[in-house]
């Protein structure tokens, strides 16, 4: 039986540097907030969400129809229509909207992981249909977490950890990385509770209550509250 192996890039600039180069899946992570509202914005019934690492793009799709969705600074863009709150976005019909979207970290990520044969995006809100895509078509696997501004974060590891656990303990994945190795180490010392445990040392989630984003927060630590996986092609998020 062949065994897919997994790789960990715990920031957007390490991705360069991973060993598996070809013929693999990456599943960007942002779990405070761009992959956990991306994925209530599909929920929520968006047609497609256009990931973008600048601002100076969102006029241009602006013009052709698309919701300006932005963020800088866990703060949402002025003149944009919506910002990085999945709350937000399941309060909202976006039945058939398409959104053009832009974060400080979270679409730095997916565009990066752009190289792969399939590029997905990851939370704990969508982690066993997540498992369920890379179990049915196991592929070398690179987990890319967005951080913060380039630096580790608790939770987007945290994430990593236990996605890495459930593929590992199905025997169609194996890792060798010590990147792997650490962050199944802290998903086991959170005690399956990744809320408490990120309130007490992930410094995003101090800066985010400041923001006065508590239900983002709460919502983004919730598992399985979304049953999407969605996938960029052709520099669009879809849902296939």
């Amino acid at each position: 039986m062949n065994v897919s192996q997994i790789e960990l890039s715990l920031t957007p600039d390490l991705y360069k540097w991973r060993t598996i180069k070809s013929g693999h899946t990456t599943v960007a992570v942002d779990v405070l907030r761009a992959t956990t509202a991306i994925c209530a914005a599909f929920t929520a019934g968006a047609d497609e969400i256009v990931p973008l690492d600048s601002l100076e793009a969102l006029s241009a799709y602006h013009q052709e129809g698309y919701l300006r969705a932005a963020e800088r600074g866990g703060r949402k863009v002025d003149g944009a229509e919506y910002g990085n709150s999945p709350c937000e976005y399941l309060s909202s019909n976006l039945r058939g909207k398409r959104l053009a979207y832009s974060t400080t970290n979270g679409t730095v990520a997916i565009l990066k992981g752009a190289d792969a044969d399939r590029t997905l995006v990851g939370c704990f809100s969508n982690i066993d249909a997540l498992t369920k895509e890379l179990l049915d078509k196991p592929q070398d696997l690179v987990i890319l977490c967005s951080g913060w501004q380039n630096d580790f974060s608790v939770e987007d590891t945290l994430f990593a950890g236990a996605l890495c656990h459930k593929l590992i303990s199905s025997g169609l994945y194996s890792s060798h990385n010590d990147a792997v190795a650490m962050a199944m180490t802290l998903w086991s010392n959170c005690g399956n509770d990744p809320y408490a445990y990120s309130i007490k040392h992930a410094s995003h989630v101090e800066r985010l209550l400041g923001f006065g984003a508590a239900d983002d927060i709460v919502f983004a630590f919730k598992q399985n509250t979304c049953t999407v996986v969605p996938r960029l092609c052709d520099g669009k998020l879809k849902c296939p």
